[in-house]
């Protein structure tokens, strides 16, 4: 009957640092995520981007967009005190166009030659 009532008594002290980990990791996650939204804001024209997404002296992302043949590759950490979560998206030009974030390739100004 001990070994009951210190389990019950234990179990909420094993659950906190659960759920605080978890909201450390959401944290890290969302900052990972603000990143992809950023990179797919400011697609450059060049072929390359390489930013960090800093406010009030924190580092929230680290974001590297590179364009590959027919689409863009972003890799994106997302940091939170000590947790950093990482996160690659591939995405196709005609994905980008569908969605609006890039305009289309005028048909006249491809060369055929």
């Amino acid at each position: 009957m001990k070994s009951f009532f210190l389990i019950l008594f234990l179990v909420p002290f094993a659950v906190y640092p659960q759920k605080e980990m978890e909201k450390n990791l959401d944290a890290a996650y969302q900052n990972a995520k603000k990143g992809v939204y950023w990179a797919l804001s400011n697609i450059p024209e060049k072929s390359r981007l390489q930013s960090d997404l800093i406010a009030d002296e924190k580092l929230y992302a680290s974001v590297k967009l590179e364009k590959e043949y027919e689409g863009i590759k972003i890799e994106t950490t997302g940091y939170y005190n000590t947790i950093e979560i990482s996160i690659t998206i591939y995405r196709s030009t005609e994905g980008l166009v569908r969605d609006g974030y890039i305009k289309p390739i005028p048909a006249d100004s491809i060369n055929t030659e």
